[in-house]
């Protein structure tokens, strides 16, 4: 199928391993050859991006299956053993380049643009890095995945950062500020979805873990809040036709951190099924 690229911006929520219902959703648009020519990706929504981008249907939702049970892809032990509990080595290294190989080469025939959104922990804004190479900038990707407490600090050129849902989970405002009057949001949360506020004790551990860089603990402080508004937000775009949102309709029962691979494999189906149920009223959306 020939793809159809539309002058519109792909917004895509992090969420952990809820990132599955992201993983779901962009396979149904590479079934049907959706492309857009803008395209932002936070945490999860950042890693499942790679793999739509470079259309390769189904990697997404693999990579998040098909190691669960290895101890050097998500555990206690490699936050132990390496101080991130997503294994580097395994994730961004064993996995794109000899497990399930990532084709850098159809990435490099992607012709719209591509973001990663992460957190700079010392000023505390978002960076919303340019993806131009997959191969070199995959450290851009990670650095957006890299969940505070669990991660290392990443280092990209004189900077330092973390997860870009600390300081912008949905960055559908950024992606207005480059000119896409149309965005098409992927979230992770149900609608009425509440972040609770950051308890005290993690924010006094926040306090000591990131001492040098109080950016971060006042992030984790105010996140319930921002999330709040940046909903808010995208729900006032929704209503005035400014946006198309795809989201669960009901609570999402996967954990971030999650292990069962059923739940993992019917969070991406219940993707897919949402993405195919509106795909008359996203093509008319994208087509007006």
């Amino acid at each position: 199928m020939q793809d159809i690229m539309y002058q519109a911006g792909l917004v895509l929520e992090g969420g952990g391993m809820k990132g599955l219902y992201t993983a779901g959703v962009i396979d149904f648009f590479l079934d049907k050859g959706i492309a857009f020519s803008s395209v932002y990706g936070v945490s999860a929504g950042a890693c499942s991006m790679c793999s739509y981008l470079s259309k390769q249907r189904g990697r997404a939702r693999d990579v998040c299956i098909d190691y669960v049970d290895r101890w050097d892809y998500c555990s206690i032990a490699s936050l132990l053993l390496t101080g991130d509990l997503f294994n580097v080595n395994l994730n961004y290294h064993l996995v794109p380049e000899y497990l399930n190989p990532y084709d850098y080469e159809a990435f490099q025939r992607y012709q719209g643009k591509a973001y990663s959104v992460a957190t700079d922990i010392v000023s505390g804004k978002p960076v919303y890095f340019r993806i131009r190479d997959m191969r070199k900038d995959m450290t851009k990707i990670r650095a957006s995945a890299s969940l505070p407490f669990v991660s290392r600090n990443v280092p990209i050129g004189k900077g330092l950062y973390l997860d870009g849902g600390l300081s912008d989970s949905i960055p559908v405002q950024k992606s207005i500020m480059d000119g896409n009057r149309k965005n098409v949001v992927v979230m992770t949360k149900e609608m009425g979805f509440v972040r609770k506020a950051t308890r005290g004790y993690m924010l006094r551990l926040a306090g000591l873990r990131y001492w040098r860089y109080p950016k971060v603990t006042e992030l984790m402080m105010k996140r319930g809040e921002h999330y709040r508004e940046q909903v808010a937000y995208v729900n006032r775009l929704q209503k005035s036709g400014q946006a198309f949102v795809i989201r669960p309709k009901g609570a999402v029962d996967v954990g971030r951190v999650e292990k069962n691979p059923q739940k993992l494999k019917a969070l991406y189906q219940r993707g897919y099924r949402d993405a195919k149920a509106c795909y008359r009223e996203l093509l008319a959306f994208l087509e007006a």
